[in-house]
């Protein structure tokens, strides 16, 4: 049997390591929590995206009582961007949480694999890494590209 061993590096920042362009990402991915439509889970996530542009875009989750017809914030902000600046390339993107009990997540969350097969499309459209924040409140992990988040991932080149 031949082993394949897959290495990637997730950095973790305290708030006070971070600097102002990745602190405001985060800040807007905070605050988009407080538009999120989630009265079945509770759950509220925020995103926030940074195009080469320079623009800034922000989502949250929106649930359905139909579950499987809800989307994830990810994907609200990926898609929204694409729709609106189809040109401009994703450099970062910044997710944060509420808990049920509406308080920040201690630990970052992750996204859902649905959200990480989204990730590796635009990856490969743009020809072109982007960071990766996960806010927590004990502290932000950094991905420096979506393939560290799903390093053995389907893409085109299957079809």
């Amino acid at each position: 049997m031949k082993a394949i061993e897959i290495n990637i590096k997730i950095r973790l920042k305290a708030d006070n390591e971070l600097d102002e362009v990745e602190k405001d990402l985060i800040e807007k991915a905070k605050q988009a929590t407080f538009r999120s439509y989630a009265p079945y889970s509770n759950f509220s996530v925020g995103a926030s995206l940074m195009l080469d542009n320079g623009k800034t875009i922000t989502g949250s989750n929106q649930e359905n009582c139909a579950y499987p017809s809800g989307l994830c914030a990810e994907r609200t902000t990926m898609f929204y961007a694409n729709s609106r600046f189809p040109d401009q390339k994703i450099t970062a993107l910044a997710i944060a949480a509420r808990d049920t009990t509406g308080e920040f997540t201690k630990m970052p969350i992750s996204p859902c694999g649905a959200c990480r097969q989204v990730f590796i499309e635009v990856f490969h459209r743009q020809k072109a890494p982007f960071k990766v924040f996960l806010y927590g409140t004990e502290g932000t992990y950094i991905i420096d590209s979506p393939l560290d988040l799903m390093p053995i991932s389907f893409d085109s080149s299957y079809l």
